[in-house]
C-alpha cells in the first residue's frame, strides 16, 4: 500500500521522475553517476479547477544528491551554501525571488494552490541563463509493481521516505489533531487576533518558512491570508504538492505510517494499523487566492531585494533551530517584515546541527533563548506576548513514542523607528 501511494505520487510530479536508474541492473549506472544538474524550463503555471503545480523539466534526477540551482549553474557551479535542514543531501532549489502581490517565482520550483481558475498569483520561471535543449526532457515514470521492478535506492532516501509518511499523519491526519491543535492552534489564534479585520480585497500577506507538508500555511490561508509556505526539502516538496494538488476527496488515501517501526508497540495491531488521509480536502478548505508553497533554501531566497518589506507576518513553526546561524534567520524575518509586521514563533531551540564537529560540517551557532531575544531586539524586534507552552512532538518522526517540548512562543513586532537605525546589511 505504501509504495504504490509513493509511484503514484512521484508519477503526478511535473514531470515525473525517471525511476529507471534506480533499477538494480548493469544497463544502467548508480544514480550518483547519473546525477546531473537541474535545469527550469520557463513555464506559467496551467489553469485547474482546483490547485495547480509549476511544471519542471529535469534530467536524471537524484533525490541523494544536492543539485545545483540554476543561480549557481550560470556561476560555473561556484560553491553554494549547504544549509540542509535534514543532514543528508537534497536537492537544492532556490525560488520565489518577488514578493506577495506578484508571485513570481524566479530560479525554482513554486508549488500554487488557489481555488479559482483566474489565479492572480500564477507563478512562473525566469532563468535567461539556462534554455532547454535535447538533453533536458521530460521522462514517463515506468508503470509498474514492487514484484516487476527492483530498486536500487540508497538506504538514507528509503529513510527520508519513510520519515515523510509518518510526517503525513501529523499534518494531515486525524491522529495528528493533537498535535496541531498544540502546535498549530496558538499560531492561528495569535493571527486571528492580531489581524482581527482582514479585507478580501487586499487580504494581509504571511510567510512560512519550514512549511514542510504545507498544513499550517494552508490553515493561514484559510483565515483569509496571503500565505506562502517555504520550504528545502524536496521530499516534503513532492509530498505536499501531491496532496494539495491531486486531492480528489477528504481521506482518500490510506498507508501503513509505522510498518517499519518496531519499537515501542503494544501490539501487533499497532504497527499495522492504517491511517487515511487528508483529513479535509484543500482545495474545499475555503483558500484564500495567492496560496502558494515555495521551494528553496530560506536565506538564499529571501535576501533577495525584492523581498524587502514584502510581508505582513512571518510565522515559524519549529523552524528556528533548523538553521546554522540563527542570528541570520532573524536578520532575515527582519528584512522580508514591512514596517508593524509581526513575528510569530512557536518551537524549542534543539538546533539540529549542534551535534556536528567534523571538518566537513558547516558551523552551528546554537544560541540560548535570552541571546535570541537580544539579537531579536537588535534587528528591530519588540516583543508583545511571551509564554512557555507545553507540545507533544515525536521527534523525527522516527518512533511512535511522543516526547514533551518546552516550547517558545512569543509574538514580536517590528518596530519602524528602531528597525532604520538596525536595518540588515
Amino acid at each position: 500500500m505504501n509504495a504504490s501511494f509513493i509511484m503514484k505520487m512521484l508519477e503526478a510530479f511535473e514531470p515525473p521522475f525517471d525511476m529507471s536508474q534506480y533499477v538494480d541492473d548493469d544497463v544502467h549506472a548508480h544514480p550518483s553517476i547519473l546525477h546531473d544538474h537541474s535545469h527550469m524550463d520557463c513555464t506559467h503555471s496551467s489553469e485547474r479547477g482546483d490547485c495547480s503545480i509549476i511544471a519542471i523539466s529535469r534530467s536524471n534526477l537524484s533525490l541523494d544528491e544536492q543539485h545545483d540551482s540554476p543561480k549557481e549553474y550560470t556561476k560555473r557551479h561556484e560553491p553554494s551554501r549547504e544549509t540542509d535542514n535534514n543532514k543528508g543531501g537534497e536537492d537544492h532549489m532556490a525560488g520565489c525571488s518577488q514578493p506577495v502581490g506578484n508571485m513570481g517565482m524566479s530560479q525554482g520550483a513554486g508549488i500554487a494552490c488557489n481555488g479559482d481558475k483566474n489565479t492572480g498569483a500564477a507563478a512562473y520561471f525566469q532563468d535567461k541563463d539556462v534554455s532547454a535543449s535535447s538533453a533536458i526532457e521530460n521522462v514517463a515514470l515506468r508503470h509498474c509493481t514492487a514484484s516487476s521492478l527492483k530498486l536500487n535506492v540508497p538506504p538514507i532516501d528509503v529513510d527520508k521516505v519513510r520519515c515523510i509518511v509518518r510526517n503525513i499523519v501529523r499534518d494531515w491526519g486525524d491522529e495528528g489533531q493533537k498535535e496541531r491543535d498544540e502546535c498549530y492552534k496558538p499560531i492561528l489564534e495569535e493571527l486571528n487576533r492580531l489581524f482581527p479585520n482582514r479585507s478580501d480585497q487586499r487580504p494581509p500577506s504571511c510567510l512560512v518558512p519550514g512549511a514542510g507538508l504545507g498544513r499550517l500555511a494552508l490553515d493561514i490561508s484559510s483565515l483569509g491570508f496571503v500565505s506562502q509556505g517555504n520550504e528545502f526539502s524536496y521530499y516534503m516538496l513532492i509530498c505536499s504538492n501531491f496532496i494539495l494538488n491531486h486531492t480528489q476527496e477528504a481521506n482518500e488515501w490510506s498507508i501503513y505510517p509505522w510498518i517499519h517501526s518496531n519499537c515501542n508497540s503494544l501490539s501487533d495491531n499497532d504497527q499495522l494499523r492504517p491511517v487515511s488521509f487528508p483529513d479535509i480536502h484543500p482545495s474545499s478548505a475555503g483558500i484564500t487566492e495567492g496560496f502558494s508553497m515555495c521551494a528553496g533554501d530560506f536565506v538564499e531566497v529571501y535576501s533577495e531585494e525584492s523581498q524587502e518589506s514584502a510581508w505582513d507576518a512571518v510565522v515559524t513553526c519549529f523552524f528556528l533551530d533548523t538553521a546554522h546561524n540563527i542570528v541570520e534567520y532573524i536578520e532575515i524575518i527582519s528584512k522580508v517584515l514591512k514596517d508593524g509586521g509581526v513575528w510569530i514563533n512557536l518551537g524549542p531551540l534543539l538546533y539540529h546541527f549542534a551535534d556536528s564537529y567534523g571538518p566537513d560540517d558547516d558551523m552551528s551557532i546554537e544560541l540560548s533563548l535570552e541571546d535570541v531575544k537580544k539579537v531579536a531586539y537588535h534587528y528591530g524586534f519588540t516583543m508583545e506576548v511571551e509564554k512557555m507552552i507545553e507540545t507533544t512532538y515525536t521527534a523525527n518522526m522516527k518512533a511512535m513514542m511522543q516526547n514533551r517540548y518546552r516550547a517558545a512562543f512569543w509574538t514580536m513586532r517590528k518596530d519602524a523607528s528602531r528597525s532604520k537605525a538596525c536595518k540588515p546589511r
